[in-house]
């Protein structure tokens, strides 16, 4: 029996990166003011607060080496990593997802039917947080079955065990260097510039969805993020993020606490807007 409105646990097992139990929640949503109505994909230690996974680095396991996961801290103080310049905000739909799975929320999805019903006619982002190649893809393969579009971004090509689909993801590229060898092997990057004019033209375009592009689309409509398998120029955005401050790098590295959603549900749903 399939049940394609109700989220649910796809995954529980462990980690392609490092064998730590981790499990994947996908949360069918329609509230996110930029992506529109999707299904979010949350990849997550099983057993271990988002929060203190950042502090203590085991978000290794979800999250491998991405640059953006900042510096292991005792600090009592802090919430996260030292310097966490992900755009992902913990303590938002992360943590509410965590904690709603710890209490026995969420239904288990049984077999390749019920993942691939949940996708079903509706866009998938893969890894809203986590990165989607620390899971075997042939869960993706279920859920994407009968999706009409979906969005990935993989910090792992390199990543050793790791199920790495360029077919499926963007590679999230740091520089340009690293952007041009991606492309040189025909695979599509997604990175974070410091201004537009750090675009490569011919091989980037600006993203459609940002602040700069006038935010003329969402990405339900855009559908540009999806890996090697959509034919199109790679994509680049500005730093940006409400909440953040940027750092020399021009990476998002804070968070101002007086701004706050609304609600639960807006935690969740416009975390990354």
């Amino acid at each position: 029996m399939t049940n394609a409105n109700t989220s649910a646990t796809i995954y529980r097992g462990p980690s392609l990166i490092d064998g730590q139990p981790i499990v994947v929640v996908a949360v069918v949503s329609d509230r996110n003011r930029k992506t529109g109505a999707v299904v979010q994909t949350y990849i997550m230690l099983e057993d271990i607060d988002p929060r203190d996974a950042s502090k203590n680095g085991a978000d290794y396991s979800i999250c491998g080496e991405c640059p953006m996961r900042g510096e292991v801290t005792t600090d009592p103080l802090r919430k996260q990593a030292k310097n966490r310049a992900c755009y992902v905000k913990l303590y938002q739909g992360v943590l509410i997802t965590w904690r709603h799975y710890k209490a026995g929320g969420y239904r288990t999805a049984l077999g390749h039917d019920d993942i691939a019903a949940i996708g079903a006619g509706r866009v998938v982002r893969l890894g809203t947080y986590g990165d989607p190649a620390a899971v075997p893809s042939w869960l993706w393969d279920s859920l994407l079955a009968d999706s009409t579009a979906h969005t990935a971004y993989s910090h792992q090509s390199g990543m050793p065990g790791a199920d790495f689909r360029p077919d499926l993801y963007m590679v999230s590229a740091d520089s340009e260097a690293q952007a041009r060898a991606t492309w040189s092997k025909g695979q599509r990057t997604f990175r974070v510039v410091k201004s537009v004019s750090d675009i490569v033209k011919g091989e980037e375009i600006l993203c459609p969805a940002s602040k700069e592009a006038g935010a003329r689309v969402q990405c339900t409509t855009c559908r540009l993020c999806g890996g090697a398998s959509v034919k199109a120029k790679s994509i680049a955005i500005p730093d940006h993020g409400p909440l953040a401050k940027r750092n020399t790098s021009g990476f998002i590295v804070g968070i101002d606490k007086n701004v706050r959603p609304k609600s639960d549900l807006d935690l969740m749903f416009n975390e990354t807007e």
